[in-house]
């Protein structure tokens, strides 16, 4: 029955304009970049590399389908948790707002898996929008661009990585980033089960990931207790994987905290629509 009721929550989504809408805007951006880096790509290039000119010889195609990709997921990573919260936001609310909820109550199946199917639904949803990105970034980048080694630019100094070495770290990157997206999805679902309209639970999750990142972003001791277990200051682990050595117990922490940020939301939801008044 939840399978049954998650292809039913799937369904929904689909039907949804802003579903298409999250995949249109995300394809947008993309293919700016991609036409901004193929128009003036190589004035970009020289920007960061110009520092290391004077001591480094760079030879060979450095503008290339991986360095392409690289830049494309730090861009959007910090854009894409609207597109996602705006599906997800109101998977719950939705049915609040349009009355249906006491007649999603009255099927065969419990609220505890009505919650379920809803969080299966938003997961599925949120790997499409990162698999469209991976092959948006990666596939179409290396056919615009070519391939090539991949050279990163990050606080210890100038990263070159061998081709033969990226495409799993390409891979591994976006599980993690998929991993950062569906905690989002998980927060604005969460959210959802608190409201009774669509807008306060993806206003909700933009204004907590605002205050999150800035709390992170503050030189401020008073912070540093708590920064490490803000979900924020791990969306950006994908990175690590372009580092050499790779930090694995960095990677590692992240994802574990990002876990839990997961399994406490899904409990506080299935909590709250457990006790949740649909009768009036």
């Amino acid at each position: 029955m939840l399978l049954k009721n998650t292809y039913n929550e799937f369904i929904k989504i689909l039907a949804k304009p802003r579903s298409y809408l999250g995949i249109g805007a995300l394809t947008l951006l993309v293919l700016i970049i991609l036409f901004a880096m193929k128009a003036d790509g190589k004035s970009f290039i020289s920007f960061v590399t110009a520092s290391f000119e004077q001591t480094l010889s760079f030879n060979g195609n450095i503008l290339n389908g991986n360095l392409i990709a690289f830049i494309i997921l730090q861009m959007l990573i910090v854009h894409i948790p609207l597109l996602v919260s705006l599906v997800t936001g109101d998977l719950i609310s939705g049915e609040a707002a349009m009355g249906t909820i006491r007649m999603l109550a009255t099927k065969p199946i419990s609220r505890t898996q009505i919650v379920l199917s809803k969080f299966i639904a938003g997961a599925v949803y949120t790997l499409i929008l990162t698999l469209w990105l991976g092959f948006l970034a990666l596939i179409v980048g290396k056919w615009i661009f070519g391939s090539g080694d991949l050279i990163v630019l990050n606080s210890d100094g100038l990263v070159i990585l061998k081709e033969q070495d990226i495409l799993w770290r390409y891979g591994l990157s976006f599980g993690v980033a998929y991993l950062a997206l569906l905690t989002i999805s998980t927060l604005s679902i969460c959210l959802s089960a608190f409201a009774e309209n669509s807008i306060g639970p993806i206003v909700s999750t933009m204004a907590i990931i605002i205050l999150f990142t800035i709390i992170g972003s503050l030189d401020v001791s008073v912070f540093d207790s708590i920064k490490p277990f803000l979900f924020t200051t791990h969306m950006a682990s994908w990175r690590s994987f372009f580092e050499d050595p790779v930090p694995w117990s960095t990677i590692r922490n992240s994802v574990l905290i990002l876990l839990a940020h997961n399994v406490v939301l899904i409990l506080i939801a299935l909590y709250k629509f457990n006790k949740k008044d649909i009768t009036s």
